[in-house]
């Protein structure tokens, strides 16, 4: 609760204690606040207990710091539940190759021919290969007229 506290505030929060409470009453203010603290920490303990009791032999591994969505979706997706087979699309995708391929098509060069699992589609008859750049218009030649694209 308190990891962030340095030396400095600690030193601090002690001196302004002092200076509201007074060195007479400080030692019961303590008192009564980690009393209060200890009967919240049982009250919550029990309602945790009551809850479990309450869900079922069922839920008996049920944690409360499930419910948090982060530690929710890092057991779901990190640990060995791997029912999406995403374990598999994480080993797959290898990001320097992908910004390499793209790289590569944006500059006009060649892709180096990939290793990867996936093998190479051959376009189909008709359709225009994206990567390839266009051969020049002659000088009179209009270029062609796409209403769709306009």
């Amino acid at each position: 609760m308190f990891n962030d506290i340095g030396a400095l505030e600690l030193v601090t929060l002690v001196v302004l204690a002092v200076l509201v409470f007074g060195p007479e009453k400080l030692p019961k203010v303590i008192q009564d606040v980690t009393r209060t603290i200890r009967k919240i920490r049982e009250f919550s303990d029990s309602a945790k207990d009551d809850i479990r009791s309450e869900l079922g032999p069922q839920f008996k591994d049920f944690e409360f710091e499930d419910l948090n969505p982060k530690t929710f979706v890092r057991k779901q997706l990190m640990d060995g539940n791997d029912d999406l087979g995403l374990k598999d699309i994480r080993e797959s995708f290898d990001l320097r190759k992908e910004m390499a391929e793209v790289t590569d098509a944006v500059n006009g060069r060649e892709a180096a021919p990939s290793t990867g699992t996936a093998a190479a589609v051959p376009a189909a008859a008709g359709t225009p290969d994206l990567l390839k750049k266009p051969a020049q218009p002659a000088k009179d030649e209009r270029p062609p007229f796409d209403a769709d694209a306009t």
